[in-house]
């Protein structure tokens, strides 16, 4: 018989172990014991929407239209197929604590009018929403129990391995409790989501309805919530994705105690540190955050400047691009911190006092889009040039404070094409110097003594920096 609503599966992982290894590495006697030991904690999220809520779109992604996995990515609720009806749809969560605390997906319970948990007695109650946090795609609800509830204990993620067994508990396509098997098939993937949670992915089959439910170790422990999938057909190919669970106990304690996530905010724009862009700066390693932008009155201005490559926040290193908006938004406002940078190939540190990230702001430390490049005026560059008018301004969507030289034509085969540049960039410093005309653009390139020009190039009004290979 049908079930109109998708119920829970469980998901579990004996990966490439054999039958008896995995036993011998299980404190339950087996997969069964394990199962029957978590299930209770598994909950099934019931959710109802007005009619042309953008949240139960099946074709679209959980952080957005503009994300380049669009067409990849889908969310797990189902929805009801009649919009002319309030829409029905599903997730997954679990129990955190015995008072009925539930953890589950932001995009299962975003724009709810209803929401209502299943418990896996057959229960249903009505739930509240205690906050949620769209930026790592978690919530946290609470209901009523009549009695006290078997809950989860979360893991320490960052202890999880490659490789190690899992068991994700979830609800797909509304056919009740199941079990898959899979293990951790990579740990730290960047989605593109935003700067706060390095995934999990896991070859456990997640489908839709998943959204929201445990992923757990083979001790019974939570150490991931399945988020999202990679799908060209919408199911499951084995390759799904989770939310770690230091996340989630740092975003849940937050909104369990004050309703909302804050983080600090430091108002820098950072971009990755190239090859090209490493020569280009003098610095030795491929390492660090290139600050692309300071936001003006931000903890950074005055302190830090554009082309500043930040390779240390409070004592713990900033290898990549990513380390640094997870260790600036764990940071309290008010806290004074040490930041190590590069400047024009020279050691500095500095104090900063950061402060708590505004609303309007997107990431706490943003990155620019990567394909942008620049390029320059000469035939050393392949470009040709002309001051940046208020005219051109208006045609390229800049703000008055924007200075530079826009890009009016170049060689398809010159430097700067090669670089990615565009016609229509805007060439605001080369080097350490300012250029608003063709004499500045190539005084500043006659002064470069490295093979690569660092450029810092304004398209639509994003600043980013860019190796050019002179020739």
């Amino acid at each position: 018989m049908r079930v109109p609503y998708p119920f829970a599966v469980l998901l579990f992982g004996a990966g490439i172990l054999g039958a008896q290894q995995a036993r011998a590495a299980l404190p339950f006697d087996g997969y069964a014991d394990l199962v029957e030991h978590v299930n209770p904690t598994v909950v099934t999220v019931l959710v109802t929407s007005e009619r042309g809520s953008p949240t139960f779109a099946l074709e679209q992604s959980p952080f957005g239209p503009d994300s380049p996995f669009e067409e990849f990515f889908r969310r797990f609720g189902v929805p009801t197929p009649n919009r002319d009806q309030p829409l029905h749809a599903l997730g997954s969560g679990f129990v955190l604590d015995s008072a009925g605390y539930i953890v589950t997906n932001n995009h299962v319970v975003d724009q709810a009018t209803s929401i209502h948990v299943r418990l896996n007695d057959d229960t249903e109650l009505e739930a509240e929403v205690v906050g949620t946090d769209p930026r790592t795609d978690l919530a946290l609800l609470k209901i009523d129990p009549p009695k006290s509830l078997p809950h989860v204990t979360l893991g320490d993620s960052d202890k999880v391995r490659v490789g190690e067994a899992v068991v994700a508990v979830g609800n797909p396509f509304g056919l009740g409790d199941t079990v898959t098997s899979g293990i951790i098939s990579a740990r730290g993937r960047d989605l593109d989501t935003g700067p706060y949670v390095d995934y999990f992915q896991t070859d456990a089959a997640i489908n839709r309805g998943n959204s929201g439910g445990p992923l757990f170790n083979t001790r019974g422990e939570v150490v991931g919530v399945n988020s999202q999938i990679f799908s060209p057909n919408g199911g499951s190919v084995g390759v799904g994705f989770a939310i770690p669970s230091n996340v989630v106990r740092d975003v849940t304690t937050q909104l369990r105690t004050h309703g909302n996530v804050t983080r600090g905010w430091l108002g820098v724009l950072i971009q990755p540190v190239t090859d090209d862009i490493a020569e280009a700066t003098g610095v030795k390693e491929k390492k660090g955050a290139l600050v692309a932008q300071v936001t003006e009155k931000s903890p950074a201005s005055g302190v830090l400047e554009p082309g500043d490559v930040i390779t240390a926040f409070d004592g713990r290193p900033v290898d990549t691009v990513r380390d640094l908006p997870k260790l600036v938004a764990g940071t309290p406002a008010g806290q004074s911190v040490t930041v190590d940078f590069l400047r024009a190939g020279h050691a500095k540190s500095a104090k900063v006092t950061i402060e708590e990230l505004p609303d309007e702001e997107a990431m706490v430390a943003g990155r620019t889009d990567n394909r942008g490049r620049s390029g320059l005026v000469s035939d050393r560059l392949g470009v040709t040039i002309a001051p940046l008018t208020d005219q051109a301004r208006r045609q390229l969507n800049l703000d008055d404070t924007t200075q530079g030289v826009v890009i009016t034509s170049m060689k398809r085969d010159g430097a700067a094409a090669t670089a990615g540049l565009r016609v229509g960039d805007v060439i605001e410093r080369i080097g350490n110097a300012t250029v608003t005309s063709t004499a500045d653009v190539e005084q500043a390139l006659a002064a470069t003594k490295t093979k690569n020009a660092l450029l810092l190039v304004s398209r639509g009004g994003n600043p980013q920096f860019v190796g050019v290979p002179l020739s």
